[in-house]
């Protein structure tokens, strides 16, 4: 195990690692580890290693989801990844451009961890089932047995997304447009009847949504408030892709970050909002703002 081995596969495995856990920090952390085991191991040990590497990341997951649970179970309002923002690296190893979304990622919460890895492993990585039944430790038949039931419930729930690039960026221009004083008639015209608003600030930020709010009235009063504070705060928006769907990034007038926000699309209307202001789920995009503290303190 070298360096080589490193730039070869890190890719791969934060990938995996990422869609496992939401979270850039444990996917890297789970990579490193991943890493120092496989150096550790004897000498021939693996004689593939992609397929070692693949089998150490997905377990060293699995176990992470497990201990994880409880704290999402305890975590304050509504729970969303963290974004990744203007970062195609990780997509690009997706086979389908939705399985990098927020409302994707938030759906394999649903599953078990071992469904998730089973799922990931074959509708996202494109995996046979014998390797897949070697990685998690499986037979055969119950790793097809437990994708087909993952599938399943996937399926049920899955998030359609039918954005261009060019629709997206027309949107976010709506939301920049609203920011910047002009008229927000067009931008709410653009938000579907029943839109949903889901925001997490992990109770650190200035607002905790226990539950989305839904419907267009309510959205975009809601649109209304945070944009006047927004301005308020001599704040900026500017227009990003969050997690490869159309979106934007939130920052004070140095630059730190307050919220990144995605959109999901569909025949040309916003179905919905994710913001994450939580900033322990921003500092690895760059300094995070202290502006929602000082105010929360006053």
């Amino acid at each position: 195990m070298d360096a080589s081995d490193y730039t070869r596969y890190q890719p791969l495995m934060f990938s995996i690692d990422y869609r496992m856990t939401g979270s850039v920090s444990d996917a890297e952390d789970i990579v490193q580890e991943s890493f120092l085991r496989a150096t550790k191991a004897e000498a021939g040990t693996a004689d593939n290693t992609k397929a070692y590497l693949a089998t150490i990341t997905t377990r060293l997951a699995i176990d992470h989801l497990r201990s994880a649970r409880v704290r999402r179970e305890s975590y304050v309002g509504t729970w969303l990844p963290e974004p990744l923002v203007d970062q195609p690296g990780p997509a690009e190893l997706a086979e389908t451009s939705d399985s990098l979304s927020l409302a994707f990622l938030v759906l394999l919460e649903s599953l078990s961890p071992p469904e998730r890895a089973v799922f990931l492993l074959r509708e996202v990585f494109g995996y046979g089932y014998p390797e897949i039944a070697e990685i998690i430790g499986k037979t055969e038949a119950a790793s097809r047995q437990t994708f087909t039931r993952a599938r399943r419930h996937i399926d049920e729930g899955r998030p359609r997304f039918e954005t261009s690039r060019a629709e997206g960026e027309e949107l976010t221009s709506l939301f920049l447009a609203a920011a910047r004083g002009g008229d927000m008639s067009s931008l709410f015209e653009r938000l579907a009847p029943d839109v949903l608003f889901y925001g997490d600030s992990g109770g650190l930020g200035e607002a905790t949504f226990v539950s989305p709010v839904v419907g267009r009235d309510r959205v975009a009063e809601l649109i209304r408030i945070q944009l006047a504070r927004t301005a308020e705060l001599g704040a900026e928006l500017r227009g990003a892709w969050v997690n490869g769907q159309p979106g934007m990034v939130v920052s004070d007038a140095g630059g730190g970050l307050i919220a990144v926000i995605a959109l999901d699309v569909l025949d040309g209307q916003v179905q919905a909002i994710r913001t994450v202001a939580n900033p322990e789920k921003l500092r690895h995009l760059g300094p995070v703002s202290q502006t929602w503290r000082r105010r929360r303190s006053e």
